[in-house]
This record gives C-alpha cells, structure tokens and sequence, in this order.
C-alpha cells in the first residue's frame, strides 16, 4: 500500500516512535518528537542498512520516491549509496573532491600556527611539487 501525502501530513507523534511505510524500502519514521524522516531500507552485500533521505515537510513524498529510485539505481550498478552520499561520489563512483581542495583545506588550517616564511615555503611547494602531478586526482 502506497502513502499518501494526507496520510503522512497527519502522522502525529506517540508514546513510541513507528514508522509508516510506502514500499520498496521507502517509509517515514514518526519518533516522540514529531520529527519525521524519511528513510530507506535496504540490503547491500548481503547486510540490511539504511540511509536517511531528509526530513519531513523540507523532503515531500514525490521528492523521496524520487530520491528512492536513484538510490536503487546506485545499488543496481553495485554500489552502496549510503557511502556514496556521506563522500559526496559522483555517480560514477567518483569524488567530487580533489586533492588540491583538500590540501588547500589543510593549508589554511594550520597557516596561523607556522611563521609567514615557513607558509609561503610550504604552499611554494604544493604548488610546484604536488599540485601538477596530484592536485586534479579525485579523492
């Protein structure tokens, strides 16, 4: 049985947290707070997990089929799509992050703790040594 947005709309809060189920591994979770959420269930090597799809109203129903079946899609082509939303992989398993970000990153992160001098030496030779060989590889 599929939900409709009148039923999740008027999903209140109980004593317990339950959930309400659209199929297909899609359902809302209602916990004591009022909260809700939309999760997926779903089986990846052969372990059951989940992944969270947003919170209710901010992600409708529609947006949270929607979200169900690229999620399928990604487990279709072998993939886990909760590793690949908490690393932000594109869908061909990519990281939208380079090294150069992520190095840029830890550079302005520890530049006050090191003298000007010791700084400029550092990003010199980022620039020069690892960023022409490393910096464009996805991570």
């Amino acid at each position: 049985m599929k939900l409709t947005n009148a039923q999740v709309k008027n999903a209140k809060p109980k004593d317990k947290s339950y959930k309400l189920f659209d199929g297909q591994g899609l359902y809302i979770e209602v916990p004591v707070s009022g909260n809700k959420r939309w999760r997926m269930k779903y089986r990846y090597q052969g372990k059951e997990k989940r992944i969270s799809l947003g919170i209710y109203p901010a992600v409708s129903l529609k947006e949270a089929r929607n979200q169900l079946i690229k999620h399928k899609a990604t487990l279709i082509d072998g993939q886990d799509p909760s590793f690949r939303k908490k690393y932000k992989l594109t869908s061909t398993g990519e990281s939208t992050t380079t090294f150069q970000t992520i190095a840029e990153e830890w550079f302005k992160l520890n530049e006050a703790k090191w003298s000007e001098g010791h700084a400029k030496t550092i990003h010199r030779r980022l620039e020069k040594n690892i960023y022409p060989f490393l910096g464009k590889e996805m991570i």
